[in-house]
């Protein structure tokens, strides 16, 4: 996982950037973890040559509004496809990216008080406001590296006063081969590449994760970029959050994250930086922005959850 960063540099914590512990950016708030990948590019425009016929559409350009700021890390605001206008917004990070520091493994945080801040961006990366949490909805390493604020704001009044709208949540798993950018509200900075593959484990340190999503080599994510949204550059929906690379070719250590296949064989793949998918947690989001762990179809842990090495 890439460390937290402290003040305005990256102090590598545990995941992101290029090794095993989350990517984050450390400053006044104590939270682990290194700032994974910034986001990535603009869609790829249509092939100008070769016969006259229906011009291919070209994907809009991923750019940072509805990306935000935290203290050490990086984040979005996001929704599903049924939000409400009047639903409470929620914005999504690393697990451990938490103010409190990160979850040990098996640790499933549900309906946390919080106060925390989040710097909302626009296209441009301009500073637009501040987003205050009433709480933290749900935060977790366990399987997943992921965290869930709930706002005091809803998506109309930020849509309304800021003139953004959140990004939404992508309800069915990625694709291998598919072009993404990597949105960095922390560093202010996008990486671009395609998503290479997935990994049915991957282990940093004490915890472990869940059909990972495998960067090719181009986004080489940074310390701070932990919490990244990863964007799909063709339908411009989230399809993971950014979270840890393979810092110095150690294997299965903090900062050093390892791929397990499913025969038990272990690979180190120095360089390369990882994200976890988001399509599990779209089911366990239900009316007024609530985190319902037992709806049908949520692949999020739940708390008490065993702990499946």
């Amino acid at each position: 996982m890439k460390k937290p960063l402290v003040g305005a540099f990256a102090a590598v914590l545990l995941i992101a950037g290029a090794g095993a512990a989350p990517a984050m950016a450390q400053d006044a708030e104590p939270t682990p973890g290194k700032a994974m990948a910034g986001a990535a590019q603009a869609g790829k425009a249509a092939d100008s040559k070769g016969p006259v016929g229906p011009a291919k559409k070209k994907p809009r350009a991923v750019d940072f509004a509805g990306t935000v700021a935290l203290s050490n890390c990086s984040g979005s605001v996001v929704r599903t496809a049924g939000a409400q206008p009047d639903d409470p917004a929620l914005v999504m990070s690393n697990g451990h990216c938490l103010e409190g520091g990160m979850p040990g493994p098996g640790e499933v945080l549900v309906d946390q008080p919080s106060s925390r801040t989040f710097d909302l961006l626009d296209a441009s990366g301009g500073e637009l406001g501040t987003l205050k949490a009433s709480k933290l909805a749900y935060g977790t390493m366990t399987d997943t590296d992921v965290s869930l604020y709930e706002l005091t704001d809803t998506y109309a009044q930020i849509e309304s006063e800021y003139g953004i709208k959140a990004l939404e949540l992508d309800a069915e798993h990625p694709t291998a081969g598919k072009a993404i950018t990597v949105v960095s509200g922390y560093w202010k900075k996008t990486y671009s590449c395609d998503i290479d593959g997935f990994v049915p484990t991957l282990k940093e340190g004490d915890w472990t994760w869940k059909d990972s999503v495998r960067y090719t080599e181009a986004c080489k994510t940074i310390g701070g970029t932990s919490g990244s949204p990863v964007v799909d550059d063709a339908s411009g929906k989230v399809v993971a959050v950014n979270n840890t690379g393979n810092e110095s070719g150690e294997e299965c250590t903090v900062n050093n994250p390892c791929e397990v296949d499913e025969n038990g064989k272990v690979t180190v793949r120095q360089g390369i930086n990882y994200a976890q998918q988001t399509y599990q947690m779209v089911p366990c989001i239900v009316a007024d922005s609530k985190i319902d762990l037992s709806a049908a179809g949520c692949g999020l842990p739940k708390p008490g959850a065993a702990l499946v090495k």
